[in-house]
């Protein structure tokens, strides 16, 4: 169990953070850390460690001592190369659900904290079979699933605090993820049979914020920080009465995010999946990176045919080829970035859903919009090993 007890000391920490991850850490924590001392941010940020794994408890342990670590951000940005370290001081205080439970449970129903982030990998939302009502009872432990914990802290919230503005910002990358982890949140609070004031207060109180976050973040350092690329995109749908927790260059407020998931999803993680994808076939060597599969030839061949002939006919169907074809222009340089060791090995694992959720899309989109064209090479990609 994680030894963090020494450092709960928590004071104007506004933002509560579900996630370690390293990519939590060059993105959402870096902005805030850049934006405090321009008074731009909300404040600092306690993260939640939601796993038992040794390597998140050695985060939460470094994060817990207050003292920040490095971002190092190397890459190609308009052709020049940028490599420098960036301390990051965001994180006032680290805590595990399960051995903190109570005490977090104290935060959330405070109206101080009025921003909730989060970033639970791909199984993060999935609900536990351990999880059920009683476990809101005071002095109960903490929820095992994340939306169990959310709706747990959200019920406490509810009680104490329900005039107190709260918007939560989920970074996982699910199209209008706000909009669907509130749907989960709503759906278990009607299982466990609470309150219908509880549960219109959900809907209606708590602003469930769709957003998207776009930044390749390739490796931890240790026992905390990563290493990013230059580029970096936070893209929020604006609504009423939402709370961000900062405002930062990388943070763009919008009316409609479709466009946005749309070129990542089709463009960059397409890219990357389709690498993944001729790397798994051919066997190549088991440390072969997106930056090396670019310098590939037959590889990069393959990944432009499918950019050309197939995505980008696409957009234009829809009426956004030239912000597709911009956008490809970026990327290009974020995938030949030398720097960075993002390997396919790593892109490669879950390869059959990434497969599912990045590519099906893709010929879904094209039947709807320009039922004539052809997509035969992703076809083939998506028909491989299924």
């Amino acid at each position: 169990m994680p030894k963090l007890s020494k450092h709960l000391i928590v004071t104007s920490h506004p933002i509560l953070q579900f996630g370690t991850s390293r990519f939590l850490q060059a993105h959402v924590d870096l902005f805030v850390s850049q934006a405090l001392p321009m008074n731009q941010a909300l404040g600092k940020i306690t993260v939640i460690q939601t796993t038992d794994s040794p390597e998140s408890s050695r985060r939460a342990e470094a994060l817990a001592t207050g003292a920040g670590y490095p971002v190092r951000v190397r890459g190609l940005r308009h052709g020049a190369i940028v490599d420098e370290t960036i301390a990051c001081t965001a994180i006032g205080a680290a805590m595990h659900a399960a051995s903190h439970w109570q005490r977090i449970l104290e935060l959330a129903s405070e109206g101080e904290v009025r921003v909730i982030v989060s970033n639970t990998g791909d199984s993060g939302w999935r609900l536990a079979d351990g999880d059920s009502p009683a476990l809101l009872v005071a002095g109960a432990g903490a929820p095992l699933s994340y939306p169990a914990k959310l709706l747990a802290l959200l019920h406490r919230r509810w009680q104490l605090q329900p005039e107190a503005p709260l918007s939560i910002l989920p970074c996982e990358l699910v199209s209008r993820n706000g909009t669907t982890l509130a749907a989960i949140v709503i759906e278990l609070a009607r299982q466990w049979q609470l309150s219908g004031d509880f549960i219109a207060w959900l809907a209606r109180q708590v602003v469930w914020a769709n957003s998207l976050v776009d930044r390749i973040v390739s490796e931890p350092l240790h026992p905390v920080g990563a290493v990013a690329e230059p580029y970096a995109l936070w893209a929020i749908e604006r609504q009423p009465g939402l709370v961000v927790p900062c405002e930062h260059p990388a943070v763009v407020h919008v009316d409609d995010l479709q466009l946005h998931e749309r070129l990542k999803l089709h463009l960059l993680n397409l890219g990357h999946t389709v690498l993944a994808d001729l790397w798994l076939a051919k066997s190549a060597a088991a440390h072969q990176t997106v930056f090396e599969a670019m310098n590939d030839a037959p590889m990069r061949t393959r990944l432009e045919a499918i950019w050309r002939d197939e995505v980008l006919p696409v957009f234009e169907a829809l009426g956004q080829q030239a912000q597709a074809e911009a956008y490809l222009v970026d990327l290009r340089e974020r995938l030949l970035n030398p720097f960075l060791v993002h390997r396919l090995a790593d892109i490669a694992q879950h390869h059959a859903q990434k497969k599912a959720r990045r590519l099906a899309p893709v010929l879904a989109l094209a039947a709807s919009v320009s039922p004539q064209l052809s997509l035969p090479r992703l076809e083939a990609v998506l028909a491989r090993g299924s």
